[in-house]
């Protein structure tokens, strides 16, 4: 009997070896928009809870002033939920994988928020809310009980979502980055939707029994929204669920990840072994690389940048360009309906750079640029803000004998609009590269990727907690109005977007052939 090539022993016909068995292969593109399209559902409550909650808020007796305080739930439930999740999901060994269980149960404990959100009024008025009375307050507690939640499952549907995406595309790289762009996509389509029909008055015509004594019509047309927004989710998260069945954990891959995550789990048992999900997290930042660490810096002025305009876009319409005061005459509704359509248009170029980030990147010579040259884009666009507003008071004309402002000039009006559309540029970029470079920085990381997503978004709340925080005092100090948070916010995105191209570092060397062949992370 002929014996085996250079003295090896022959495999049997069946066998795999561990080594191969043990490196995932990338998943199909279908797979991926699968998972991806989840952001939909997702962004389509995102978007109604920014266009329609401040004026239920309202309706339902809370100042202005507190209601503003309320938005101070989603940075924190990210700050804490989302690293909580990541840690858990990467470590879970259920016979449905490691991600879609907490898929499956954000989506419901979504549909649970939106149901309380939207009946808070009826439920309140049951419990013994007076509707003579212009404060409701247990239809405010319960409001608030579904807000809280509502943030708290949108961030446990993210994280895992995004870090099944990243084990889809099992670590190449241009499957990442399609991954984390379709994913944005996705959330621009969502965006897209969920503007629509907050601005459309006649959905509650279509489920006519929502109003109720306690519920008027734009009570009514909220829920009738958020039964879309169930909808939506519902179908497309089992949708994905179903497709994309997960490898169930092997004992092999177990044990790459026991080693992987070797130095964490030490960090833990000697320095928080109380507190194991927080005690992983401080392992987790003790183990980080400079990569991940010069990220987390970008990402954290990335935001500080972003937040002033998320919180304050609408209303700089109405204030700024328009002229209006809350609460009084015509011309702050009118600018804060523009400002919805600013949106819209926003979230349509959005989805179109998303499509498109792959050229973009190869065009400017690599993603990492591509990131620092769109933050310097964002900069001047926050320092346009002012420019506008500055044009619409010279501008500003008044009926006479009104004190309501008329509509500003046209050239005013377009020129905002068409500055809300620019914006989706570097909004694209946003919601797609930092995760990508996450992903790709926590393969030679001791996190898993779910932890390293949920490091990664605690770069994002906490400035959004330090901009809703300090935001009002420093405007305050500077008048009021919104342009002096659009003045820092423009500083920050100008250090971000220099940091990105001069100090963010490129692959690890063992990646650097894989990635230029795919298009670079230069």
């Amino acid at each position: 009997m002929a014996s085996a090539p250079n003295n090896q022993t022959p495999k049997p016909p069946n066998s795999v070896s561990v080594e191969t068995a043990s490196l995932p292969q990338p998943s199909p593109l279908s797979k991926l928009v699968a998972v991806a399209s989840i952001a939909v559902g997702i962004n389509f409550g995102w978007a109604l809870q920014l266009s329609l909650l401040t004026p239920y808020v309202q309706l339902l007796g809370v100042p202005h002033f507190w209601a503003s305080y309320m938005w101070l739930c989603g940075p924190i439930s990210g700050f804490v939920v989302q690293p909580i999740v990541g840690y858990h999901s990467d470590r879970c060994r259920s016979r449905f994988g490691k991600r879609s269980p907490f898929i499956a149960g954000g989506a419901l404990f979504v549909a649970v928020a939106v149901f309380l959100i939207g009946y808070s009024a009826d439920l309140g008025h049951a419990f013994g809310d007076s509707l003579d009375k212009k404060s409701r307050p247990r239809g405010v507690v319960i409001y608030i009980v579904g807000f809280w939640i509502f943030d708290v499952s949108n961030n446990i549907l993210q994280g895992p979502c995004r870090a099944l995406l990243a084990d889809l595309s099992a670590g190449d790289q241009r499957k990442t980055r399609m991954s984390n762009s379709l994913f944005s996509f996705f959330m621009a389509i969502g965006s897209i939707l969920g503007y629509a029909a907050g601005s459309y008055d006649g959905l509650h015509k279509i489920f006519p029994f929502t109003e109720t004594k306690a519920c008027n019509k734009y009570c009514a047309n909220l829920k009738s929204c958020f039964f879309f927004s169930i909808a939506f989710l519902a179908c497309l998260a089992t949708a994905a669920l179903i497709y994309v069945r997960e490898s169930i954990p092997s004992s092999t891959a177990a044990e790459v990840e026991k080693g992987g995550n070797e130095g964490v789990v030490d960090s833990v048992e000697k320095g928080a072994a109380g507190l194991p999900c927080f005690g992983q997290m401080y392992g987790a930042f003790r183990e980080l690389k400079r990569p991940m660490w010069i990220l987390l810096l970008v990402t954290c002025l990335n935001w500080i940048a972003w937040f002033p305009f998320i919180i304050n876009d609408t209303d700089w319409m109405g204030k700024e360009v328009y002229g209006g005061t809350v609460g009084e005459g015509k011309a702050y509704n009118s600018g804060v309906h523009v400002g919805a359509l600013g949106l819209m248009l926003m979230s349509l170029v959005q989805g179109v750079v998303s499509l498109g980030i792959e050229v973009l990147a190869r065009g400017v010579g690599g993603v990492k640029r591509l990131w620092g040259i769109v933050n310097f884009l964002l900069a001047v666009c926050l320092g346009l803000m002012v420019l506008i507003t500055k044009m619409a008071e010279r501008a500003r004309r008044f009926p006479p004998g009104s004190t309501d402002p008329l509509p500003p000039v046209t050239g005013v009006q377009a020129s905002a609009l068409t500055l809300f559309a620019v914006f989706g540029i570097p909004w694209a970029i946003t919601l797609s590269v930092p995760f990508a470079l996450a992903s790709i920085f926590s393969n030679n990381s001791g996190a898993g990727q779910g932890l390293s997503l949920g490091v990664l978004n605690l770069a994002i709340v906490i400035p959004q907690m330090v901009v809703a925080l300090s935001s009002g005092p420093w405007d305050a100090l500077f008048g009021g109005g919104n342009l002096p948070a659009f003045v820092v916010g423009a500083v920050a995105a100008a250090a971000s977007g220099l940091l990105s191209i001069t100090l963010l570092p490129s692959p690890p060397p063992e990646m650097a052939k894989a990635v230029t062949m795919a298009g670079g992370f230069h």
